[in-house]
């Protein structure tokens, strides 16, 4: 039976990306040896590199426009260390939109004074703050862009008089956005490009390079860049895997082709929260995330019903972060549209069963 994967995380692959990396891991392209077992300093694996470099720079719209792209690892937990490090002098702004947010600004408080500019801390982290003002003489402006847990996404960016760090972790090439606003985007892989193991990083080169504390190698956004994403080995499988992502998603048409799909999977999902009288949307209705939906039982008494009939009709991954339950459907880029369609004909039946 078809099991139809809504996991926040490590999340969905497209089945061609899966089946290439599965007999990379045997044998890489007939040179007798696989993938996990070549240097990474040979040519094979530096071409992958650079090839996966070279798609993230291309699928964003950003080549020759002063940007470099990097994988590295530690995930975007360590991202939000490595951007206080790096650009973090005096003081930074931070918008707090949910648990991301949070422990982004717990781990730039380490090294100087951080201002929340706005949070929808108040509400449970149901809705985007807005109208909010960005302080013109610090040194950077922090967002996340989509918040898994409690299905919010950013619609409208703000035009920052400041260097603008997003967190992309989990919309990163879903939706067409001009990334020029971005000064320094960074993104874990495993929810919307790759399996777990690597970080993307794109950063204008121009912004690195004028804080005074000493940064340790590994940390520093320009070392990475002058050791093109190689200081240390980096983690192969991983980046291999993405950059064969990036090629599915190009081959498909770029950003631009996904985001009609990804539009459309959010409009069937909504649509029937909204319509069903048995399910209640927690994301206010403007601020809704196209990657993450997030809902629940009006009545608690249908949850042992409503979750055997998802077992039976091979539905995964449904359940909501522990930390506010509920459900929350994962629709990152490889999740099919009739995966979106088995759900909602699971919660349409429901209602007529209740």
């Amino acid at each position: 039976m078809k099991i139809h994967n809504f996991s926040a995380g490590p999340s969905i692959l497209p089945q061609e990306v899966l089946k290439k990396a599965s007999e990379a891991a045997i044998e890489y392209n007939g040179i007798g040896l696989s993938l996990l077992e070549i240097s990474h300093r040979s040519k094979h694996f530096v071409d992958i590199m650079e090839n996966a470099r070279a798609l993230a720079l291309e699928l964003l719209g950003l080549e020759g426009k002063g940007y470099k792209a990097l994988f590295l690892q530690g995930g975007a937990s360590t991202q939000f260390i490595m951007v206080a490090l790096n650009l973090l002098e005096k003081r930074a702004g931070y918008l707090n939109t949910g648990t991301w947010s949070e422990k982004a600004i717990k781990e730039a408080k380490i090294y100087d004074d951080i201002y929340e500019v706005a949070s929808s801390k108040d509400a449970g982290y149901n809705y985007i703050p807005k109208g909010y003002e960005i302080p013109e003489n610090y040194d950077y402006f922090h967002c996340t862009s989509n918040n898994t847990i409690f299905g919010t996404q950013i619609k409208q960016f703000p035009n920052s008089p400041i260097p603008m760090v997003c967190d992309m972790s989990s919309d990163i090439f879903s939706r067409q956005l001009d990334f020029t606003k971005f000064d320094l985007i960074y993104a874990g892989a495993q929810k919307n490009m790759g399996p777990a193991g690597t970080t993307l990083v794109v950063v204008k080169e121009d912004i690195l390079g004028k804080v005074s504390r000493k940064i340790p190698s590994i940390m520093d956004y320009q070392v990475q860049i002058s050791k093109s994403s190689m200081f240390n080995t980096p983690p192969v499988f991983a980046v291999y895997t993405s950059m064969l992502t990036l090629e599915w998603l190009k081959n498909l048409g770029g950003i631009k082709a996904i985001e009609e799909v990804n539009e459309m999977k959010a409009r069937v999902i909504y649509s029937e929260i909204d319509l069903n009288p048995l399910f209640k949307g927690y994301a206010v209705k403007e601020d809704r995330s196209y990657m993450n939906a997030t809902f629940n039982l009006v009545n608690d008494d249908l949850k042992e019903t409503f979750e055997t009939m998802l077992k039976e009709a091979g539905i995964s991954g449904l359940n909501g972060h522990r930390s506010v339950g509920g459900y929350r459907a994962s629709m990152y880029n490889a999740m099919p549209l009739d995966s979106v369609k088995a759900l909602v004909e699971v919660m349409s039946e429901l209602e007529t069963k209740a």
